[in-house]
């Protein structure tokens, strides 16, 4: 079937592809409907690896997804033909020691759709485990469902961060990710959240949410600001998300004494920390990487309304567009957040 296919570095095709679609007993068959371009997929196009994960024969781009099981495996239970869908993209060993203590994000031997060998889900139609399948509610659409992905993200972070009723957050990066971490800090009972951002047309969205302060770091100091508001004693828990070196400094000053730093972004170099400023504080120091038991409650939060990921949506391009879509999301337009692509015939 056809498939939107990373050759190389920076080149993208659409053509035929073999991608053995034969469902087991366990599995179902999901005919796509919407697929967001992650930074990851932007990632491979641009650099063709990231760290050791290289790309070096040609591979089916695309893991943030839904669409609608269209045949389900003899032993599934929970999902029927007809059933709209959001799937987990990584598979875990289910026998592996990370699987049975319930860490299954970091399973040694997961496979991530669109991480070298694996090929992601940017096709018609693919093969999934049901246990990594989840039914969305019907208001929820399948714009919400492909970005429950990244919204999973944030919720790991703001799960690692233990938040408490009416503790004050930071959130340094207002990209995909850092606004995706700030609404879930939100959900989880932060009375306001801070997100600092060197770009304005991001900084605006994440001003347009309730609860969320917008700081631009050009003009003016996160720690002077964090401190303003907090009588000088610091934010209860800080998430860097935008991956920056550069970050870390202010993130440092800005925790307050035993309070949380949660690292979301991944720098693309070695940072500098000081160890002593964190020990000086004794602050807990919190990792995150993907995401482990938390798509049912993401499903939840934006089926109650308590999460509205609607205005995330920059542009939806029709799959036969596919490549110009890429384009636009290696282009970085300052007020874009996500790109996605949808097989619906009736879009473009």
């Amino acid at each position: 079937m056809q498939a939107l296919v990373l050759e190389k570095q920076r080149t993208l095709t659409i053509r035929e592809v073999d991608l053995a679609l034969e469902p087991g007993p366990d599995d179902v068959r999901i005919r796509m409907h919407t697929v967001g371009i992650c930074g990851s997929d932007v990632h491979y196009y641009t650099h063709g690896r990231i760290g050791p994960f290289v790309v070096d024969q040609p591979m089916v781009l695309g893991h943030e997804a839904a669409g609608i099981v269209v045949e389900a495996g003899a032993n599934v239970r929970h999902l029927t033909v007809g059933d709209r869908v959001c799937m987990e993209p990584g598979i875990p060993d289910p026998a592996s020691r990370a699987s049975r203590l319930g860490l299954y994000n970091i399973d040694p031997a997961v496979r991530f759709w669109a991480t070298p060998p694996v090929h992601g889900c940017l096709t018609p139609e693919v093969i999934h485990p049901a246990a990594f399948v989840y039914k969305l509610p019907d208001h929820v659409s399948f714009a919400e469902g492909a970005l429950v992905e990244p919204f999973a993200i944030g919720m790991q972070a703001a799960v690692k961060a233990r938040i408490k009723p009416g503790d004050i957050a930071v959130v340094i990066g207002a990209g995909t990710i850092g606004l995706m971490t700030a609404l879930a800090a939100l959900a989880a009972g932060a009375s306001q959240v801070l997100v600092s951002d060197l770009v304005e047309e991001k900084l605006a969205i994440a001003q347009g949410y309730d609860g969320i302060v917008a700081i631009n770091a050009r003009v003016e100091s996160l720690a002077a600001r964090v401190a303003q508001l907090t009588g000088h004693w610091g934010a209860d828990v800080v998430f860097e998300a935008s991956g920056s070196p550069r970050a870390y400094p202010d993130a440092l000053a800005c925790v307050c004494p035993a309070g949380a730093l949660v690292l979301v972004g991944m720098p693309v170099e070695p940072v500098a920390f000081d160890v002593v400023a964190a020990q000086a504080k004794e602050i807990r120091i919190e990792t995150v990487f993907r995401y482990a038991n938390v798509y049912p409650r993401a499903i939840n939060l934006i089926a109650s309304g308590k999460v509205d990921l609607k205005p995330l949506v920059s542009a939806t391009f029709p799959f036969a567009q596919g490549v110009a879509a890429f384009e636009r999301a290696a282009s970085a337009l300052p007020g874009d957040v996500k790109v996605q692509i949808s097989f619906d015939p009736h879009l473009g």
